[in-house]
């Protein structure tokens, strides 16, 4: 049987989602629950908690409870046909400049060793030296998305494009900056999951503990292998996926 702070919790999100609870709406507070769900206060104190911490609801001090207001909900293209192109410019700039908005990053570069995971998506040995890149994207100066990206040092040691965000190439795409080193990307490959965000990635992003990130494995290959793979941190609740695929 369903815990009853649960059966709560859920009755409250639907009425949010479905809209009969508005952004800015005071919800009921724990002792109108408690009655109108035949609960103690502990078990009422308890759902809010949970919505609180998934981001439907906001506490304010002294005053009570209330539906949290949402950023609008804007897109992110994910566009081959760009990409293809390898302009010098970076795809999400490109992206924020149709949107009207500017679009900056900020990011910092360490050599590292290749967990397991990201190996088995380069082709490569885990422990293999790669450079490890971290970056937060925003728009506005609004945090916008997040991204760790992994290439192999054994292809970009000792070259213009070894470290991302320095040098000639610096801020260029992926496509652009491996095409400078003789490697042509001819595909990438994106799954796409969603999880709970972090801590450390709620922080980064400005997001409530809770709060539902999607995550993009990007992988760049050749002909030959696998030249980058990346993790890209997307909120839900601010952002929407819209894919462009060429028809051949």
């Amino acid at each position: 049987m369903q815990p009853a702070y649960l059966r709560i919790a859920d009755d409250l999100r639907r009425q949010i989602v479905a809209g009969r609870l508005a952004p800015g709406d005071r919800i009921p507070s724990r002792h109108q629950l408690a009655r109108q769900y035949d609960v103690s206060d502990r078990v009422a104190v308890e759902a809010v908690r949970l919505l609180i911490s998934e981001g439907y609801v906001e506490s304010r001090s002294g005053s009570g409870t209330y539906v949290r207001r949402r950023p609008a909900v804007r897109r992110l293209t994910r566009s081959w046909y760009r990409e293809a192109r390898g302009r010098a410019d970076s795809p999400f700039r490109a992206d924020m400049e149709a949107q009207g908005r500017a679009g900056t990053w900020r990011s910092s570069s360490q050599s590292d060793t290749a967990p397991p995971a990201v190996a088995e998506r380069l082709g490569i040995a885990e422990g293999d030296p790669v450079m490890r890149t971290h970056y937060v994207f925003l728009a506005d100066d609004e945090p916008v998305m997040l991204s760790t990206s992994w290439e192999p040092l054994e292809l970009t040691r000792g070259t213009s494009v070894m470290l991302p965000e320095e040098g000639p190439h610096a801020g260029a795409g992926v496509v652009a900056r491996m095409r400078a080193i003789g490697h042509e990307i001819g595909m990438a490959n994106e799954v796409i999951t969603a999880r709970a965000i972090t801590a450390a990635e709620a922080e980064e992003l400005d997001e409530p503990v809770g709060s539902i990130v999607m995550v993009i494995q990007r992988t760049y290959s050749t002909a030959e292998r696998p030249v980058e793979t990346a993790d890209i941190i997307v909120p839900v609740d601010r952002y929407e996926l819209s894919y462009v695929i060429p028809v051949e």
